[in-house]
């Protein structure tokens, strides 16, 4: 089944917070519960966020009393907004936003509200359909990259959960398993949600793929003693000079993979490209509640001083000069990043 999707006039959405230990899906009849459980993680990962939150305005076309198209129009455009302040740093939530609200524009003062409604939820089901396919057609140019034998660091979540379905940097690792490639996969814990120890890993299991879960400051030790081949991220936003923002630690297991000279692959579908921001450091980072950090346990007893403070910092930017080659569905870019990704999203 899809992470994200429509059914009996409701956005509906596994609940990522509670898996491995408890599969179970929530529907939302309000775009406001959308918008709050998007910040509260209950969907994760730049695709399915954009889905979530696309259908989420579907949701506040129909919560809208409005007797008017343009009426209707600025009832969405308000929802729009409440949407977009639930994860700043995830591009495709605004790109997602901005595609509806721009297709349907165009058409809302000749449209009945109804007709407008249904038009604000077909593009965002196109929205969730096309992620789909984008994400089978990035795995192929990624799966093109593993070598039969590699053994692959991943870090945090990108697999169906992190999308619609299928999945980025885990989609490739995905397709190269259905393609016989005898792969192995050291999973980042990623902390402090621990989405790779949960998440990543139970994926994994679902699809018969080998890993271990490794911790996060682990992964030098293995890529400095010759033990993984390849390194597999996902991306939040990527900026136009092939700068990469992604969960907290991709940075440092990109110098890593660097100093020792392992290839290191963000895989990326365009919409997470941002074309109008020239470099990573303009991409707005999420920081996030210090009880994610402060509230672990070890042993059933809690790890830090009751008086202890701490910082939450949910991204950081890997700098072009440690990427590889950034995967897309429209192909591998390769430096120089400010012509080669100018070419893969805009075709110039």
């Amino acid at each position: 089944m899809r992470t994200v999707f429509w059914e009996d006039n409701q956005l509906k959405m596994i609940d990522q917070r509670i898996l491995p230990g408890r599969f179970e899906v929530i529907g939302y009849k309000d775009h406001k519960s959308v918008a709050r459980d998007i910040t509260d993680m209950v969907v994760r990962g730049a695709p399915a966020i954009g889905a979530a939150a696309g259908f989420g305005l579907a949701l506040a076309g129909y919560e809208s009393k409005a007797k008017t198209s343009a009426e209707l129009m600025d009832d969405l455009k308000s929802a729009a907004k409440t949407l977009k302040a639930a994860r700043p740093t995830a591009v495709n939530l605004a790109w997602a936003l901005d595609r509806i609200l721009g297709a349907v524009a165009g058409v809302s003062e000749e449209s009945s509200v109804d007709d407008l409604r249904q038009m604000v939820l077909d593009e965002a089901q196109r929205i969730a359909d096309e992620d789909v396919e984008i994400n089978k057609r990035m795995a192929e140019h990624g799966a093109a990259l593993i070598n039969d034998g590699d053994t692959i660091i991943h870090h945090c979540n990108t697999g169906a959960l992190a999308a619609v379905d299928w999945g980025t940097a885990l989609g490739v690792i995905h397709t190269a398993h259905e393609q016989g490639k005898n792969i192995h996969v050291l999973v980042d814990e990623t902390r402090p949600r621990l989405q790779g120890a949960r998440l990543t890993a139970w994926e994994l299991e679902q699809y018969g793929i080998p890993y271990e879960i490794i911790t996060d400051n682990t992964a030098g030790y293995f890529l400095k003693a010759g033990k993984a081949q390849k390194c597999l991220v996902g991306s939040d936003r990527t900026a136009a000079n092939g700068d990469v923002a992604n969960k907290i630690g991709t940075y440092m297991l990109a110098l890593a993979a660097h100093d020792n000279g392992v290839p290191f692959y963000p895989v990326v579908p365009t919409s997470t490209i941002d074309m109008s921001l020239p470099h990573g450091d303009l991409i707005p980072i999420e920081e996030r509640d210090p009880q994610e950090v402060l509230g672990l346990e070890f042993m059933g007893e809690r790890v830090a001083p009751e008086n202890a403070k701490a910082r939450n910092i949910a991204f950081d930017v890997t700098p072009n000069r440690l990427v590889t080659g950034i995967v897309t569905e429209n192909g591998v870019a390769y430096p120089p990043f400010d012509v080669s990704l100018k070419k893969i999203v805009m075709g110039e």
